[in-house]
C-alpha cells in the first residue's frame, strides 16, 4: 500500500528534468495520491448555479471519496460525505436534484440539508445510548473546508492549510478573467456534461493540457482537412469549425510564442496575447454590453488577456476566454474520467455560447474529431510505460532557461517542458509526508 513507501522513495521519483514511470504505473503510488493530493490540496468541486436555491443538490467526487454538495436553508454551500451516519449507505446517487432533508433509502434515518441528523425511525430504540440527535457524530459528516470565490466551489479534506485565495495565488486571475466577460458578472453551468473515461493515469491528461508540441502531430487527421478546407473561402468568412481546428497545425515557432506561465502549488497557465483560439469572432453586440458594464479600457484589458489554458492543480483546466473547463476525476493508476462543462456568460446571447458549446463538441466530446487523438495518446503512453524499456520519463524541453517574473511567476516558452517540471514539483511537496519526515 501507498503508506509503505518512504519519503526518500518518493523524492528519488522527481529529478529536475525527468521522473520515474512509477509516478504513473504504481498503484500504491496512486493510493498516497489521493490521500496526500486530493486528501490536502483544495479541489474544484463544481459551480454554485448547480444549487441556486436552497434544497438543490448535486453529487461528486474528490478523489475517490463521493459527496453531495448542497445549498441549505441558511444559503450556505455544504459538501457533505456521501454516507449515512448510521449503516454507511450512500445517501443519495442521483447526480442532482432538490430535496429539503437527506433521507436513507436503506433504514429511513433523515438528516437536513447541512448534515445534521432530524430523524431516527423508532427512536427510543436508542434510548440511554449516544446515537441521538444531540450527538453531532450522528450527523452526515462535512468536508473539512468549502470556500466559494466568484461563484466557483472548492472544498479541502484537510482541517488546516491556506486559505483558497492564498493557495491559489496568481492563478486567481484566470478565474477573474472567466467571470469579468460577463457584463453582469454571473457565470451559468449549461448544456450538460461530456464525460469521457480514458485508459490512462489523471497526470497524463492534466500534462497534456500544457504540451504544444502534441497538437500538429496528434491532431494532424484533424487539422489537415480544415486546412485544406479553409483555403475555399474568404478569411473574412471561413466557416467557425474550420477556424477552430486549422490551428492545430501551427507551426513550432507559434506554440514558442504561446508563453507557459507557472504561479506556485502546481497552477499554470498558457498563453496570454496569443492563442490557437485568438481569430474567433466576437459579436458586436456583446462588446458594446461590456464596454457598458465595465467601461473600454477594462473592455479591452478582459478581452485582450487570451490564455489558452489555465491548470488549477490537480483538478480542473479551463478556458477563461471559451467558457470551457475540463475537470479530472480518477478512478484508478490507470482510469481518469475527464468531465468537459460550458458555462453560459450571464446578460449575453446565445451567439457566444454557440462557440463554446461548438468547440467542446468539436474538441472534447468522446465523438469528437480531436478528442479521440488525445485518446490513443494517452492509451499508448500508459502502456508504452508499462515496458522495460526506459525507467524515465523525460522533461528537459528548455530546462535551464526559465524566467523569473517581477510578480513571482516563473515563464518559459510555449514548447517548454516547464509546465510538467512545476507540477511536479507540487507533487512532490504534497507527497512528502511530514509524519514520514526524519
Amino acid at each position: 500500500m501507498g503508506a509503505s513507501i518512504s519519503n526518500d522513495e518518493i523524492a528519488a521519483l522527481v529529478q529536475p528534468d525527468r521522473v520515474h514511470k512509477r509516478v504513473y504505473t504504481d498503484p500504491g503510488i496512486f493510493d498516497l495520491e489521493m490521500e496526500r493530493i486530493w486528501g490536502n490540496a483544495w479541489i474544484f468541486i463544481g459551480h454554485e448555479s448547480q444549487v441556486k436555491s436552497p434544497g438543490d443538490f448535486f453529487t461528486t467526487t474528490i478523489g475517490k471519496q463521493p459527496v453531495i454538495v448542497t445549498r441549505h436553508s441558511d444559503n450556505r454551500i455544504y459538501v457533505l460525505y456521501n454516507r449515512c451516519a448510521h449503516k454507511g449507505a450512500q445517501l443519495t446517487v442521483a447526480p442532482c436534484g432538490h430535496a429539503q432533508q437527506l433521507r436513507c433509502a436503506y433504514h429511513g434515518y433523515v438528516f437536513d440539508t447541512a448534515g445534521a441528523l432530524v430523524h431516527i425511525p423508532r427512536g427510543d430504540g436508542y434510548r440511554d445510548s449516544s446515537f441521538n440527535r444531540d450527538n453531532p457524530m450522528t450527523g452526515i459528516r462535512r468536508v473539512a473546508r468549502v470556500e466559494v470565490y466568484r461563484g466557483f466551489i472548492f472544498a479541502s479534506q484537510a482541517r488546516q492549510g491556506p486559505d483558497l485565495a492564498s493557495w491559489l495565488g496568481p492563478a486567481i486571475t484566470s478565474i477573474d478573467n472567466a467571470v469579468d466577460r460577463s457584463p453582469t458578472g454571473e457565470l451559468e453551468i449549461t448544456g450538460g456534461t461530456l464525460r469521457y473515461m480514458h485508459d490512462a493515469n489523471w497526470k497524463i491528461l492534466l500534462e497534456n493540457v500544457s504540451d504544444n508540441m502534441h497538437p500538429a502531430v496528434t491532431h494532424q487527421s484533424a487539422w489537415q482537412p480544415a486546412k485544406q478546407a479553409a483555403g475555399e473561402y474568404p478569411e473574412d468568412q471561413k466557416p467557425l469549425p474550420l477556424a477552430m481546428l486549422e490551428p492545430f497545425g501551427s507551426s513550432y515557432d507559434f506554440f514558442d510564442t504561446i508563453a507557459m506561465t507557472t504561479c506556485g502549488n502546481g497552477h499554470t497557465w498558457s498563453g496570454g496575447n496569443a492563442t490557437i483560439h485568438i481569430g474567433y469572432p466576437r459579436e458586436s453586440k456583446y462588446v458594446r454590453d461590456l464596454v457598458a458594464a465595465h467601461g473600454e479600457e477594462k473592455t479591452d484589458r478582459i478581452l485582450s488577456q487570451q490564455r489558452q489554458n489555465t491548470i488549477i492543480y490537480p483538478s480542473i483546466a479551463f478556458k477563461s476566454a471559451l467558457q470551457t473547463i475540463r475537470v479530472y476525476r480518477p478512478i484508478a493508476v490507470d482510469r481518469t474520467i475527464q468531465e468537459t462543462w460550458t458555462f453560459k456568460l450571464g446578460g449575453v446571447q446565445d451567439d457566444v455560447l454557440h462557440t463554446s458549446v461548438l468547440y467542446n463538441q468539436l474538441i472534447f466530446s468522446p465523438f469528437s474529431i480531436a478528442g479521440h487523438d488525445d485518446y490513443e495518446a494517452y492509451h499508448r503512453i500508459q502502456h508504452g510505460l508499462q515496458t522495460e524499456a526506459s525507467e524515465w520519463v523525460s522533461q528537459h524541453r528548455h530546462y535551464g532557461r526559465d524566467r523569473r517574473n517581477d510578480d513571482g511567476t516563473t515563464q518559459a516558452p510555449g514548447t517548454s517542458d516547464i509546465v510538467f517540471r512545476h507540477e511536479f514539483q507540487a507533487w512532490k511537496n504534497y507527497m512528502i509526508s511530514a509524519d514520514d519526515a526524519d
